[in-house]
C-alpha cells in the first residue's frame, strides 16, 4: 500500500493534539477533528514511535516547534538500530530524510518525527539487514523521490527490514526511514483502505479544503 504526496500541492502535516491539547491517538479522532475545522483527510498514518503516554519518541516538530527533542543516545530496539533518522519538511515544503548524526535544526523546519532505523541511505540499504530473514511484521515508512515527492509505505503482510527497504529503493528513493512495525495503520480511501484505529502518537496526514 503507497500513496505518493507533493509537500507544495498538498496540506501534508504531521499531528499529535488537537486544539484541546488533547493526543489525537488515531485516526479516526484526527479525522472528525478535521471535519469540524473544514478539512477532509485523504491519506493518514502512523508517523513514528512514540512512548507509552502516547508522547513522540525522539524529535517531534509542529509548526517550526521543537515539542520533543532529537534522541541521540543508545539503546535497544528498531528505533535504536543505528543509523536511524528524520523526516521532516521545511518552511519552503521541501521534505528531507536524513540521519539523526547529520540533522541539524536551522530553525527552517516546519515538521519533523524521529524513528528508526533508517532503510535507505545515500542509496544503500542499512547495512544490519539480513536478506532472507525470517524477522517478518507489518511495516510502514516514508521516503523521498526525485522532485521532492514523498512516498509513504505500508506492507498489508508480514516483510522483513531488506526486503520493505528494497521496495524505497527500487522506487528511486535514496533516502528512506521506518515508521513503525505491527501497530501500524493507513488511510488511503481513493485505494478503498480506511484504517481508522491505532493508539498513536504522531499521525501524518495529507488533507484538502471540505466541499
Amino acid at each position: 500500500m503507497s500513496y505518493i504526496a507533493d509537500a507544495r500541492r498538498g496540506e501534508i502535516k504531521l499531528y499529535w493534539k488537537n486544539d484541546q491539547n488533547e493526543i489525537f491517538r488515531n485516526i479516526q479522532n484526527l479525522k472528525t477533528w478535521l471535519n469540524k475545522h473544514k478539512r477532509t483527510l485523504v491519506f493518514a498514518t502512523n508517523g513514528g514511535m512514540y512512548k507509552p503516554d502516547n508522547s513522540p519518541q525522539g524529535l517531534f516538530i509542529e509548526d517550526q516547534k521543537v515539542l520533543s527533542s532529537l534522541d541521540t543516545t543508545s539503546s535497544s530496539g528498531n528505533f535504536y538500530l543505528k543509523p536511524n533518522g528524520v523526516f521532516y519538511i521545511t518552511k519552503d515544503d521541501i521534505p528531507v530524510i536524513c540521519t539523526t548524526a547529520t540533522f541539524t535544526n536551522n530553525k527552517k523546519i516546519k515538521y519533523a518525527t524521529q524513528s528508526g532505523p533508517m532503510l535507505v541511505i545515500d542509496g544503500e540499504i542499512h547495512p544490519a539487514f539480513k536478506e532472507n530473514s525470517t524477522n517478518l511484521n507489518i511495516r510502514n515508512g516514508v521516503g523521498i523521490l526525485p522532485g521532492n515527492r514523498i512516498v509513504f509505505a505500508m506492507s498489508k503482510s508480514g516483510i522483513n527490514f531488506y526486503d520493505f527497504a528494497k521496495y524505497f529503493k527500487s522506487i528511486g528513493c535514496k533516502n528512506a526511514l521506518y515508521l513503525d512495525g505491527f501497530v501500524s495503520k493507513t488511510y488511503l480511501p481513493e485505494k478503498k483502505w480506511t484504517q481508522t484505529g491505532g493508539n498513536f502518537g504522531v499521525i501524518i496526514a495529507v488533507t484538502t479544503l471540505a466541499k
